[in-house]
């Protein structure tokens, strides 16, 4: 997770100099800005049916070392169309390690403290994102290196992290629901509690895979949840975060760069919170506050007046709070809620459905300013947030304490 936010947090601070060195169009800025987002959609999905079918553990593997020959790649690309490549494929390796990271650390987690263990993981996210922001700020600031050193600065992370995961064992959820059920309780022993040992028992009927079972009766509920909750928290994110430097020029703050580094740091500490708070005050809760606060800032930041520097700047502030949490518990839910034999699968599916309004959030996003303005702009982003808190109290179940064999039978709250 440090990665995937240490590879997206540095686009913002080099997207000025790669569209001045490469001469590009409002289009193909937007294209680039959106091409890990691409990227995770088609990794997500591929990820975790893979995942699913052949094990957790041989493709933990697999996606990273993927993204390490990606981040290679960037200290050598020229045009604009390789970079988009470069990107598409580093997005994909992303993608796929939602869907199988996630499934796999929920697999192992007791259910004391699940969901705590789940959350800190976009601690991770949101410290790599600081500090490749914090980096691309200042080599950007002291003219120190280039874009493509900046970009190509994941590899550092990327090559320590897949030397950690050698030896990560499979996850004995997928082993007994596969069949082998011997192996499954000779590594449940080493690695899990009694209560989370018991709770196999659950997996030993065999089930159908793959992605029709998404749409059964059983778990259509939790699919749509996850898939909307998610969307909606990080299309206004990364609509917002990627271009961040931009964003805060148009709002009236002239030093884009370190306006976009506070409302990172402040979108750590959001996260933070929810680490403390996902346990003893339970996942609904936090997830329909966080998105109606969300709605509240951006709202504001819409119709504020355009002098109005403070407020606007101040709403920013408090939706990259209230948006964190939410973030947050994106990766809570999605590996709670469905069963161990299409766990990988829906999380891809989900992760996919987020990335079509990353990605779209993220094109659009040059062009939306264009044509509509800042505040026209913010009012689509509050949008998309109510439409995610009225789906959030409709759908979000409560899952906090809960054995993962009890969360994955469907979303009855």
């Amino acid at each position: 997770m440090f990665i995937d936010g240490f590879v997206l947090g540095s686009m913002g601070t080099v997207m000025p100099a790669i569209t001045r060195d490469m001469g590009l169009t409002l289009f193909e800025q937007g294209l680039i800005g959106a091409s890990a987002m691409i990227g995770i959609f088609l990794g997500g999905p591929l990820g975790g049916y893979m995942a699913d079918k052949v094990g957790r553990k041989p493709m933990f593997t697999i996606d990273l070392a993927t993204f390490l020959i990606g981040s290679v790649l960037q200290f050598v690309v020229t045009d604009a169309w390789q970079l988009f490549a470069v990107r598409v494929l580093m997005g994909m390796a992303i993608g796929a390690d939602y869907s199988i990271g996630w499934p796999l650390l929920a697999e192992f987690a007791p259910a004391r403290m699940r969901g705590k263990l789940l959350s800190v993981q976009e601690v991770g996210w949101y410290v790599g994102f600081l500090i490749a922001y914090a980096l691309g700020w200042a080599f950007t600031m002291y003219d120190i290196a280039g874009w493509n050193v900046i970009l190509g600065l994941s590899t550092v992370p990327t090559v320590i992290v897949l030397m950690m995961r050698l030896g990560t064992p499979e996850s004995p959820r997928w082993l007994i629901s596969v069949g082998r059920r011997e192996e499954a309780i000779e590594l449940a022993k080493q690695y899990m509690e009694d209560d989370e040992q018991a709770d196999l028992h659950y997996e030993e009927e065999k089930k159908q895979g793959g992605f029709g079972p998404l749409f059964s009766a059983e778990h259509i509920r939790s699919t749509l949840f996850v898939s909307i909750f998610w969307f909606a928290c990080v299309t206004p994110y990364f609509a917002i975060g990627t271009f961040a430097p931009v964003v805060l020029e148009h709002l009236g703050l002239h030093d884009g760069l370190t306006g976009g580094l506070a409302l990172n740091f402040l979108a750590l500490l959001g996260v933070v919170l929810t680490v403390a708070l996902v346990e003893p005050v339970g996942r609904r809760k936090l997830a329909i506050a966080a998105l109606s606060i969300s709605t509240v800032g951006l709202a504001v930041v819409a119709a504020a007046p355009a002098g109005a520097v403070v407020l606007i700047v101040a709403s920013v502030l408090v939706f990259s709070f209230a948006n964190a949490v939410g973030n947050c518990l994106t990766s809570v839910f999605p590996a709670e809620v469905f069963p161990t034999e299409v766990r990988g699968t829906g999380v891809g599916f989900a992760t996919a459905i987020s990335r079509v309004g990353a990605a779209a959030g993220t094109f659009f996003l040059p062009t939306a300013m264009e044509k509509l303005g800042i505040g026209g702009t913010m009012w689509i982003a509050a949008g998309i947030s109510l439409f995610g808190a009225i789906v959030t109290v409709w759908l979000a179940p409560e899952t906090a304490g809960r054995l993962l064999g009890d969360t994955a039978k469907g979303a009855e709250g």
